[in-house]
């Protein structure tokens, strides 16, 4: 059965049908053809995977950030960091990389960060000199931070799945999203100075005191939603809500560039953004309940453990298959298909299911930026209006760079744990 299943999914996904539908429909192909279990089990399985509460954290993050591109609030973040590192030479590049990991770190949302930032970003790059397809290259990278830098969606997605708590998993994702933007921040640094771009960087950059007073309510986002979780005043679906309520208070009191009649757009993009992520949640647990039905899990658990004898090969071979995955297969469906799986295998070995998350979030986000499916390099080359194909030369250098980050993150746990360890040990 699991083998018709992933059959009749990669033929769908081949023939251009959106994810979610070819798994939901591969599912229903399973239950029918298979087994003995009434069609009513694919309603009530698709019911059942979306009917958990911390998940209303995510149309509110998607909302946060839909409200955040209309508020005045993007194009404030990149003044701040253009303030502090647009002066050297690859600061407006550097630029990028920082205002994405603000911005992610209110939004959740790399789709959302790709919009809202590189709508003003990559037109700037490519008028300071940068080629258009390099600006959007570093645009599709930078904002995969939308998804490690906590609030995260597949983070909370991941915890639900494998049932670990998510405000755990949230503040392991500092140190990995602090590594992962640092060194992307060198690497465009280094190109800049190599090619010669990026020589006029430093035009028209506002004094740091200028740019911080600008910013100053947008930057308190952040500062509110994570401090409230941290700080116990709410738990993370409730930040969810408090980001939207902030968002819209800053847009409407203090920028005050949000109008009444741009909330029926925001509402209206959110909703269909919420509805194709809860559709691919609910198709992706319908089929993590068929497989594990199958004894799947099972199988695969004692497969592993016989063919690994240490946690060392069992984290190289999952690095391998989740890239790769990655690459075709969208990554909240990746996640709540393979979390259940992965993740008690990895206890097993005596891996932290926390740091298992990471690593499992950091590598399924490479396939958001690597061809041929990666949702960041549509956005960004819509954004940017440049083909695909053009950009691809300049993302391999990346797809290198956050590989080698993913590495360290894989085997030096510490990176992960520690700030977890000091807040809830």
């Amino acid at each position: 059965m699991t083998a018709a299943m992933l059959l009749a999914m990669l033929v769908l996904l081949g023939l251009s049908v959106p994810v979610g539908i070819a798994v939901g429909l591969a599912s229903a192909f399973g239950v029918y053809a298979f087994t003995k279990l009434p069609l009513l089990i694919v309603v009530q399985q698709l019911f059942i995977a979306i009917d958990k509460f911390p998940l209303v954290a995510v149309p509110f993050f998607i909302l946060a950030g839909n409200i955040m591109e209309r508020a005045g609030i993007s194009y404030r973040l990149v003044d701040f960091a253009k303030s502090l590192v647009g002066g050297m030479r690859g600061g407006l590049a550097v630029t990028c990389v920082l205002t994405c990991m603000i911005f992610a770190a209110v939004s959740g949302s790399s789709v959302a960060t790709t919009f809202a930032i590189g709508a003003i970003l990559i037109p700037a790059l490519a008028k300071h000199g940068y080629p258009r397809p390099y600006a959007a290259s570093v645009q599709a990278v930078s904002a995969e931070l939308g998804v490690i830098v906590p609030p995260s969606i597949p983070l909370i997605l991941y915890g639900v799945s494998a049932e670990v708590s998510i405000g755990e998993l949230f503040i392991a994702g500092f140190g990995p999203g602090l590594l992962i933007a640092g060194a992307l921040a060198v690497t465009v640094v280094v190109w800049s100075r190599m090619t010669g771009w990026g020589a006029g960087d430093g035009l028209d950059r506002l004094p740091v005191m200028t740019a911080t007073r600008r910013a100053f309510a947008s930057l308190m986002l952040p500062v509110v939603v994570l401090g409230g979780i941290y700080g116990g005043v709410f738990t993370p679906t409730e930040a969810s809500v408090v980001a939207v309520v902030a968002a819209l208070m800053i847009g409407f009191g203090v920028h005050r560039e949000l109008k009444l009649r741009d909330l029926p757009v925001i509402f209206r993009k959110s909703v269909i953004s919420s509805a194709v992520i809860m559709f691919i949640i609910a198709a992706a647990g319908l089929f993590s309940y068929l497989i594990t039905q199958a004894g799947v899990p099972a199988a695969l658990g004692r497969f592993l453990a016989d063919t690994f004898a240490g946690p060392l090969g069992f984290l190289v071979a999952v690095n391998i298959v989740l890239f790769l995955v990655g690459m075709f297969i969208e990554t909240s469906a990746s996640i709540i298909v393979l979390a259940p799986i992965l993740a008690p295998v990895a206890i097993s070995f005596g891996i932290d299911p926390v740091h298992f998350g990471i690593i499992m979030v950091v590598n399924l986000a490479m396939g958001m930026f690597t061809p041929p499916f990666g949702v960041n390099l549509f956005a960004a080359s819509a954004v940017a209006q440049v083909p695909l194909n053009r950009m691809v030369r300049y993302l391999l250098p990346f797809i290198a760079v956050v590989l080698a980050c993913q590495m360290l993150i894989t085997y030096w746990s510490p990176l992960a744990l520690t700030l977890r360890d000091l807040i809830y040990r």
